[in-house]
């Protein structure tokens, strides 16, 4: 199974789009993320100089390799695996993913068949007759105000596939403390906390165990041991210090 999904198989297809601003922002949003293959069913209005105004300079070869249809079915017919968008739910919508695990499902599917990220117009979305071109739906999940801007949605769909193609970085595990050091780091604290009567002599392993459970759960690395090692001696550097000031202190008087 590849681990990718090939973005040279994905196109995406805007069926009956009201603006031709957001014909030319799609197109830059997809020039942004990899993509290459737009696919414009009915447009209300198809002014290129608007469309090329909005796509800027970046995805001027997104609009020149642009396709226009003038129908939906005639659009989809060479395409193996459609994938339809909607924020509406219920009714025929019943079984709608997300598009976080849409990359996932796609990467199997993409290697050999040409699929389709279909997108309603700006202000109605698919018909109930146009998702029924759809092998799946995804929905985008947002907040109490559900439409997107045309040019949005197409970047949300398009980044979650790219986003997945990116190589996972791998988890960094640092070098951790030897149990020489550790055990070295745990007879000093001990020896200093009986010291100083922080902890109790007669049952110092009771209080050194709780020491013991949090330094396993901090995962502590050599450096660290080292600086907590260094307190102790400083601690106890200190001690003496004050002790020794004392002593003089007493015999001058």
């Amino acid at each position: 199974m590849p681990a990718t999904v090939n973005l040279k198989n994905v196109c995406v297809v805007l069926s009956r789009p009201r603006y031709p601003e957001n014909i030319g922002a799609a197109a830059r949003a997809m020039r942004n993320m990899g993509f290459e293959q737009l696919i414009v069913v009915d447009p209300q209005n198809c002014d290129l100089s608007r469309i090329l105004k909005m796509a800027t300079y970046a995805a001027i070869d997104v609009v020149e390799q642009m396709l226009v249809y003038e129908d939906l079915q005639t659009a989809l017919e060479p395409l193996n695996y459609i994938v339809g968008t909607t924020a509406r739910l219920g009714g025929q919508r019943q079984l709608v993913g997300t598009a976080t695990r849409l990359a996932q499902k796609l990467a199997p599917i993409s290697e050999n068949n040409r699929v389709a990220l279909l997108f309603g117009p700006e202000d109605r979305g698919l018909t109930n007759e146009d998702i029924r071109f759809c092998h799946e739906l995804i929905n985008i999940p947002t907040a109490e105000f559900s439409s997107l801007n045309l040019a949005q949605a197409v970047m949300i769909m398009c980044y979650e596939l790219r986003r997945y193609n990116q190589p996972k970085a791998k988890a960094f595990v640092p070098q951790l403390a030897n149990r020489h050091e550790l055990d070295g780091m745990y007879a000093q604290l001990k020896d200093i906390l009986v010291r100083i009567s922080y902890i109790q002599p007669e049952n110092p392993e009771y209080f050194m165990n709780i020491i013991r459970q949090f330094g396993t759960r901090m995962k502590l690395r050599t450096k660290e041991v080292s600086i907590i090692r260094g307190f102790c001696r400083q601690i106890d550097w200190y001690g003496e210090k004050c002790f020794q000031d004392g002593l003089k202190k007493k015999a001058d008087n």
